[in-house]
């Protein structure tokens, strides 16, 4: 998705003399062409020649390619001829998992790396013992270890490391919030690259990620896991999802996590809130989840919305626009602060800077050791 892949168009030659041969392949419209879909090839007998142009798919799916039409001079070279070269083909277009992996290098940095590496540890606050320590001004009373600090007469602090082999869940709402647009691409294409970016994160750090593609009904599960074969079926289970113009169902969804998910996870909902009819019922269902299992509702914030708050309104079309959006806005702050009370983890962004805020916090649930 969003880049450019070449196309090449083989034409083989069988006969015993030189064929002269006009050939246009006929590609998906939706796609951006770069080059010629067609040209004029001269094929030596026995031999073959080659058209390459390039195509850039705007969108996640799957598209389909036509017929590629051969037009050649007929034995006597007196009329054209036309066949019909390869026949139609359907093509996945993936998420771009370049663009995943940046975000997860902006937002962990070098602590990516240094996960990768089997024989070095994250220290944190996870539940994991990995040594004894001097204590210095800071570190907390509880990690304090008295008998060692008896022992060796001066005050010693245990350390612990992040734990691995935890689980993540992703929930991802393909409901009618998430059609829509923020320059090109809609809500639910930011939730998708937040996602498959927390999957590589976690995979990096020793976890097991899992997804849950939701709206009124579950449209596809991937038990946790990790690595190569892991990450590339939430590629496939993610590239042809698209977003329904229909209210998701938050307590299914919480339903079937509590039933295929016995052990506690970090349950990572991507979805959106606008009014108070959608909040009471994602709020109504947290129990479902807790306390067994730690919910991190995130919101994708519309940017426009923000900025519309912020101008100052010069006639009565600027100002009822500008009070609807301070009512949206109130309606998502006070869904998230009761997220808050109830024992959940809440978080608010802009598209943008969805993917690094996310890892940015599964980073600092695993070093407070919250799982």
């Amino acid at each position: 998705m969003g880049a450019k892949t070449e196309v090449r168009i083989e034409v083989e030659n069988n006969s015993d003399s030189k064929e002269k041969l006009q050939v246009k392949d006929e590609f998906p419209s939706q796609m951006h062409l770069t080059g010629l879909r067609e040209a004029t090839l001269s094929v030596a007998p026995h031999n073959s020649a080659t058209l390459i142009y390039e195509l850039t798919p705007p969108r996640r799916g799957r598209f389909e390619f036509g017929f590629t039409a051969i037009r050649f001079k007929s034995k006597f070279g007196l009329v054209w001829c036309e066949a019909k070269g390869s026949a139609p083909e359907a093509i996945k277009v993936y998420p771009n998992l370049r663009r995943a992996r940046e975000a997860e290098l902006k937002a962990l940095g070098a602590r990516s790396v240094v996960s990768s590496h089997r024989k070095t540890s994250w220290r944190g606050e996870g539940r994991e013992f990995e040594s004894m320590r001097d204590y210095v001004r800071g570190d907390e009373l509880r990690h304090i270890s008295w008998t060692a600090t008896a022992r060796r007469g001066r005050l010693t602090t245990r350390q612990y490391q992040i734990e691995r082999d935890q689980t993540i869940l992703i929930a991802l709402d393909a409901g009618r919030l998430m059609t829509a647009r923020i320059e090109q691409e809609t809500k639910l294409d930011s939730a998708v690259h937040a996602s498959l970016a927390l999957i590589s994160a976690a995979a990096r750090a020793g976890d097991n990620a899992g997804l849950v593609v939701f709206g009124r009904r579950i449209k596809s599960y991937l038990p946790p896991g990790r690595g190569r074969d892991h990450l590339e079926s939430a590629l496939e289970a993610l590239y042809a999802v698209e977003p329904e113009m229909i209210e998701p169902s938050y307590s299914q969804t919480f339903e079937f996590i509590a039933a295929n998910s016995k052990r506690r996870s970090l349950v990572v909902l991507l979805t959106d809130l606008v009014d108070e009819e959608g909040s009471k019922e994602l709020l109504n269902s947290l129990h479902l989840l807790r306390p067994r299992h730690l919910p991190l509702v995130v919101t994708i914030a519309d940017r426009d919305l923000k900025a519309v708050v912020r101008e100052v309104p010069t006639n009565a079309k600027e100002l009822f626009t500008q009070s609807v959006a301070e009512e949206i806005i109130h309606h998502r702050e006070a869904a998230l602060r009761l997220v808050e009370s109830l024992g959940g983890l809440a978080l608010d962004v802009t598209a943008a800077a969805l993917a690094p805020a996310l890892l940015e916090t599964y980073l600092r649930v695993k070093e407070r050791g919250l799982l």
